[in-house]
């Protein structure tokens, strides 16, 4: 009987340090061996030269990075798995001509949650209008935000990303479920396994794709935050059609989005008939990562001048 008990005990303990195991960080050399060099740098160079901000609102710390200049401001927001870097390739692009605000989320598990925390940066930063720019579940915060304060923004876009909705709590409700019973390390390994899946394959097998996504997947991001955006993805409102009809909205999507399925993307276009429509072919969710130049391009197209993208 002892010796029983023993072996449970063993084998309860092998469970609990399996299930506490921390995620491995994986060195930035080692994960992004195969990016080009250039491309490598920069990532670094920007990490390196700006300093982040940082606020709490309602208990949680926000990170944002700010890049101050005399021009509009453009709020960017990532999706899922991303951070504030994400958007370094284009912010570096557009910085000498836009005030910048880039943010990565804390684990907020709500759209009026992620809302607060950036109208307390923004208000810390002295910004009463801007325009926003919002990918995946950016896009859809985006959404929300031009619901809720319609007088803030001046122009948004809603890029690779799905507008309210019951399909995705649908198709993902089981994994929902399962996620939060899981170890980090067990949902990590599933995002990186949708990563080198689909997204990569998606993205032209773009390597600054895979190496930032395998970055974030090893110890950049936490559960926490992971589940929390999920929550957010299907936290559901009143799409702003009203209000974004009097707003320039830009739609920009991808032809083989493996995320957002061709469905979501139609109902998208369907739900903001007014807006402009740019649609990136073979690109994938990331298209700002592995094609920064033409998605630049885009957005001064939309953000200057007439607002009219070719």
């Amino acid at each position: 009987m002892a010796y029983l008990i023993t072996i449970l005990f063993v084998l309860v303990l092998i469970a609990l340090i399996a299930y506490s195991s921390p995620v491995r960080r994986i060195p930035f050399q080692h994960l992004y061996t195969k990016v080009p060099e250039e491309i490598r740098r920069s990532l670094q160079t920007f990490r390196k030269r700006h300093k982040l901000k940082n606020i709490e609102v309602d208990g949680k710390v926000w990170n944002y990075l700010s890049i101050a200049d005399s021009g509009e401001t453009i709020l960017f927001l990532h999706g899922m798995a991303g951070a504030y870097d994400i958007w370094w390739q284009v912010v570096e692009a557009l910085g000498n001509r836009f005030k910048i605000i880039c943010v990565t989320y804390p684990p907020v598990d709500s759209l009026e949650g992620l809302s607060r925390g950036i109208l307390s940066i923004l208000e810390n930063e002295q910004v009463s209008e801007f325009n926003v720019v919002g990918s995946s579940l950016g896009g859809y915060l985006a959404q929300y935000l031009v619901h809720q304060y319609p007088h803030m923004i001046k122009k948004a876009v809603f890029a690779n990303t799905f507008p309210p909705n019951d399909i995705i709590a649908q198709k993902t409700s089981k994994t929902g479920n399962i996620l939060p019973y899981l170890p980090e390390w067990a949902v990590m390994l599933y995002l990186r396994q949708s990563v080198t899946t689909s997204i990569y394959p998606a993205s032209g097998n773009s390597e600054i794709v895979l190496a930032y996504m395998m970055e974030q997947s090893h110890g950049m991001m936490t559960k926490k935050q992971f589940i929390a955006r999920y929550h957010c993805i299907l936290d559901h409102f009143e799409a702003p059609v009203s209000q974004a009809s009097k707003i320039p909205v830009l739609v920009i999507e991808a032809d083989n989005d493996p995320l957002v399925e061709g469905q979501l993307r139609e109902m998208l276009k369907a739900t903001y008939p007014s807006a402009q429509v740019k649609t990136l072919h073979n690109a994938g969710h990331f298209p700002y990562l592995n094609q920064p130049e033409q998605y630049t391009h885009i957005l001064l197209n939309f953000l200057t001048d007439n607002g009219l993208i070719e």
